[in-house]
């Protein structure tokens, strides 16, 4: 059987065109060196199936011979370097997305993410198994998903891990040195994994996807070398210049400050991708105009965030407007409002910007985040509050601030648990792994009659609805008249 396997990994490289028939012999001869065989047999007839069931098979085989430890974490390293034994050089992968660049963009996105899809560098089965939904609410429908992408590591990997050497190489996930790197236990393998080079604001950068893909076509586009988040002009000059040339994406990065910024600081990135997102459906409720920059159409947003739209047919207009509004959040204080600029010295005020190109013009949406403490909210006033964290505790970074939530993969059998004692009444707090959710669950229960037929569909609703109430805490005016008055003042005191 181990023969039909790799026969079976030979034919879908071929036909996703990752080699080419004169290719078979040495990539088959690639595939034997790493299963530790010395020659094979290919079989007359080979049925076609699902690349993870060819790589099943492959990894039980080698686990079999003791080539691999039977755990996720090596399992994924060896398929991975499975994989990257069929996935051509960069540079033919870099001649062939500029060959489709000529064409269009679109052309060439759509063939790079095929590609990275192809060698199972974006694991598509494990993205299916995602959950998705979608939830109506006074701000828009908002994107529900709970992450099942990421596996999650048996303790033998977690051991295997603390166990392994300590290596600054890569610096991080992001670096380019992550490309056809074998990866170790506390580290992926990325054999398969191949990257754009870009210039943006003069400067070397890199384009990816996501291995996760947490929506359509999601893209990383990092700094070539392995420096801090900023958000300053050049953030922005970066955003709109990758958008110049991508036309058809959007692309946003993380805000700057620890609790409102993203999970990895330590390296200038961004993300983007081919999505409309609810923050982006979402209307300009209010129209202001910004003294010098009365050709910039701008307006603060219908969303529980508090975000400026900026749109003009001149990027150069947009850019240097968001440096100014920048500049002037990042020294305002309103303690009315409960808005502190610093204290102690320590920086509160950043922005999470968004860029696109829409009806021929530019826009950049701008966030305001203040990451301020206070010993009742420890982990940020703007942040999700306590009675909250059952659902979501984590930062609200780029993703969740434009309308989709990523929410934890143990909610997936917590919910499932809940449904059943809500349909049985049963107790909420008999459970320790769903009486996180007791206080939520009883309040339900004052709105509805569970049944096995509506359990599942009113849980999900709910799930949305605290999501809503998530933004709403982290925006720093809230969508009130009083909020509305203090984002105003803001907005006036830019001069």
């Amino acid at each position: 059987m181990i023969d039909t396997a790799i026969a079976q990994l030979l034919g879908y490289a071929e036909s996703r065109g990752l080699i080419e028939e004169s290719d078979r012999t040495w990539a088959a001869n690639r595939i034997l060196d790493a299963l530790h065989l010395s020659s094979w047999e290919e079989p007359e007839t080979v049925p076609e199936r699902p690349l993870e069931e060819i790589l099943k098979e492959l990894l039980d085989y080698a686990v079999s011979q003791g080539i691999v430890e039977d755990n996720v974490t090596a399992r994924d390293l060896f398929d991975t370097e499975l994989m990257g034994r069929l996935t051509p050089r960069p540079s033919a992968v870099i001649a062939a997305f500029r060959e489709k660049y000529a064409v269009s963009p679109e052309a060439a996105t759509d063939w790079y993410y095929r590609f990275s899809r192809d060698t199972d560098y974006i694991r598509t089965y494990r993205v299916a198994r995602d959950v998705k939904w979608v939830t109506s609410t006074p701000y828009g429908d908002l994107d529900i998903t709970i992450n099942l992408s990421k596996p999650e590591k048996d303790p033998r990997a977690i051991a295997a891990a603390k166990a392994a050497p300590q290596s600054g190489y890569p610096k991080c996930l992001l670096c380019r040195e992550n490309e056809g790197y074998a990866g170790r236990m506390n580290h992926p393998a990325r054999q398969n994994h191949r990257i754009i080079p870009v210039t943006i604001d003069g400067r070397d950068w890199f384009f990816q996807y996501s291995p996760y893909v947490y929506y359509n076509e999601h893209c990383i586009v990092f700094n070539g070398e392995h420096v801090p988040m900023k958000i300053d002009r050049s953030a922005f000059r970066k955003l709109l210049d990758f958008v110049i040339q991508f036309p058809h994406y959007f692309v946003g990065s993380n805000a700057d400050l620890p609790i409102v910024g993203g999970s990895i600081l330590s390296h200038d990135h961004f993300q983007g991708g081919r999505y409309t997102f609810a923050m982006e459906r979402a209307e300009v409720e209010e129209s202001v105009t910004f003294p010098g920059f009365e050709d910039v159409e701008a307006g603060i947003v219908r969303w529980p965030m508090s975000v400026l739209r900026l749109r003009s047919a001149d990027d150069g207009r947009l850019v240097d407007l968001a440096e100014k509004i920048l500049a002037a959040w990042r020294g305002y204080s309103d303690p009315d409002a409960f808005i502190f600029a610093e204290t102690d010295g320590e920086p509160h005020n950043t922005i999470t910007p968004i860029a696109r190109k829409r009806g021929g013009k530019y826009e950049l949406d701008l966030v305001l985040r203040n990451n301020i403490t206070t010993e009742e909210f420890p982990l940020g006033v703007y942040h999700p509050h306590p009675e909250l964290h059952h659902i979501k505790k984590e930062n609200i970074g780029l993703i969740e601030v434009m309308g989709l939530a990523v929410l934890p993969a143990r909610l997936k059998g917590e919910l499932h648990d809940l449904a059943k004692v809500l349909v049985e009444g049963g107790d909420l707090r008999a459970d320790e792994t769903i009486a996180k959710h007791a206080d939520w669950a009883a309040e339900l229960q004052k709105k509805y009659t569970f049944t096995a037929e509506n359990v599942d569909t009113i849980l999900r609703d709910e799930v949305g609805c605290v999501f809503a109430r998530v933004l709403e805490d982290a925006g720093v005016y809230k969508c009130t008249p009083e909020g509305r008055l203090a984002f105003r003042r803001f907005v006036e005191s830019v001069r």
